[in-house]
């Protein structure tokens, strides 16, 4: 009897996060499952890894089917960890999240949830990052479960082939959400503003804030529009941050 498909399952939010709870339990339903998640929260770490510090894996209570391990590092520290250290086969596919809040446009070159996956895909394993519009410690994970299981299903069903996939699920309830769409990331930028505050012992310190400014959340082959009219965005991501037009360009330049 074939073995059934082995799925890392990660996240940034923490180990005892909702998101990444919803997204195991899913992820059982298709095979067996490896969780390792930081023991913190680490979101925005981008792709950050832990090299100036030591790195601890604790092995956690068995929950149902699987087993657990906190790690003190980032998200991509967990899945470095697991690929080379706890694992003795290669995964089938690399889940990350389910993310609190937005990954969609600019915010996959932040996200240590998107980060986990892509690391996954570096490693040349299917990887996906999943994250639902709702920053609420109560949001409700049903509809998202339902998605996960979708995206999870059609993945599970293709020939082998290596990608990484940004799926960004919105805030509504199940039976509002229009579907699914494969699109394209969406031009945006965060506008960041410092606010100065002082210590109580009078030294300055700035606390980060800022909006997110759309620049085409009108196109309507964007994750932006997408998820703005109710639908999933998946958007295929890639490591290569090559900027291939110009590149063609510069080449023309007198060296």
């Amino acid at each position: 009897m074939a073995k059934k498909p082995l799925i890392l399952v990660t996240n940034d939010d923490g180990y005892h996060a909702p998101g990444i709870r919803a997204l195991t339990e899913v992820a059982q339903e298709f095979g067996r499952v490896l969780k390792i998640a930081p023991n913190k929260p680490q979101s925005g770490m981008g792709h950050a890894i832990t090299i100036n510090s030591t790195l601890r894996i604790d092995k956690m209570p068995t929950e149902g089917d699987y087993q657990g391990y906190e790690c003190s590092g980032t998200p991509v520290d967990c899945v470095k960890m697991a690929l080379d250290v706890l694992l003795d086969e290669t995964p089938d596919l690399v889940i990350s999240g389910i993310n609190h809040g937005s990954n969609a446009s600019i915010n996959v070159i932040y996200s240590g949830t998107m980060s986990a996956a892509l690391e996954g895909y570096i490693e040349g394993v299917p990887s996906i990052g999943f994250s639902l519009l709702d920053h609420s410690v109560d949001a409700d994970f049903e509809p998202a479960k339902h998605f996960v299981r979708k995206v999870i299903s059609m993945v599970l069903a293709q020939p082998k082939m290596n990608f990484c996939l940004n799926v960004n699920i919105p805030k509504l309830p199940l039976e509002m959400i229009q579907g699914i769409k494969f699109c394209r990331q969406a031009h945006a930028k965060w506008q960041e503003e410092f606010d100065k505050r002082k210590d109580p012992m009078g030294n300055d310190y700035y606390w980060l804030t800022g909006h997110f400014v759309p620049f085409e959340d009108h196109k309507e082959d964007t994750d932006l529009y997408a998820l703005q009219n109710g639908y999933v965005s998946i958007v295929p991501i890639s490591f290569d941050f090559t900027n291939y037009s110009t590149l063609e360009a510069i080449k023309e330049w007198t060296t």
